[in-house]
């Protein structure tokens, strides 16, 4: 009798509270599985080789160390030669895997030449993996006409980026397999909006 008693609108607005809820924890509950409860892939089902940009420091050298740990050939595509030879050296003799190195400066004017360099580089061998690491901000800036060099962080972070998965996919889609990682930026994601980097959160979304 107390719930007939109850005023009309009671009864809805409960159960779209009800059903908020179920699918907030099970949203959580998948993120818990995925991040920390499932088992974990094994990459080289997708192919013996993985390509890493940017992987000489930061993010990106963690993920060429992870790789390298689980056996998976290396392909490292950056800017610096001397680091790309000493992470390479470094990979190959702790963990006995082949390595490559191509030498690429995606925010110069020569992306095309950079490109062919890395699509003669995947030519007879698998590439399983993908690491789309590579990218610059300007810390400096405050507004999108103070960013420094504000075309060279659209050629990285978003043209970079494009042309090294095409050239990639290539082999991944004749093979049926395959795995590509974006890395992207919490800053376009977690707060609603990212004063002074407009420009940089574009191209990182």
């Amino acid at each position: 009798m107390e719930l007939m008693n109850q005023p009309k609108w009671l009864l809805p607005l409960t159960t779209i509270g009800l059903v908020t809820t179920i699918r907030v924890t099970l949203s959580f509950l998948r993120c818990l599985y995925v991040f920390f409860l499932r088992p974990p892939k094994n990459l080289k089902s997708y192919g013996s080789w993985a390509v890493v940009t940017g992987p000489t420091s930061g993010i990106g050298k963690a993920f060429s160390v992870e790789l390298a740990k689980q056996g998976l050939n290396l392909l490292l595509v950056g800017c610096n030669s001397d680091k790309l030879s000493a992470l390479s050296a470094a990979l190959a003799s702790e963990f006995r895997v082949k390595t490559k190195t191509v030498l690429v400066d995606f925010s110069g004017e020569d992306i095309d030449g950079g490109v062919r360099r890395i699509e003669e580089a995947v030519v007879g061998i698998e590439v399983g993996v993908l690491i789309n690491n590579a990218g610059v901000s300007d810390p400096t800036a405050r507004m999108v006409h103070e960013v420094v060099g504000m075309e060279e962080m659209v050629r990285v972070n978003v043209e970079g980026m494009t042309r090294v998965a095409k050239a990639v996919l290539v082999g991944m889609v004749k093979r049926g397999r395959g795995a590509v990682v974006n890395l992207g930026s919490g800053s376009s994601v977690v707060l609603p909006s990212h004063p002074y980097y407009a420009l940089y959160t574009s191209t990182k979304a």
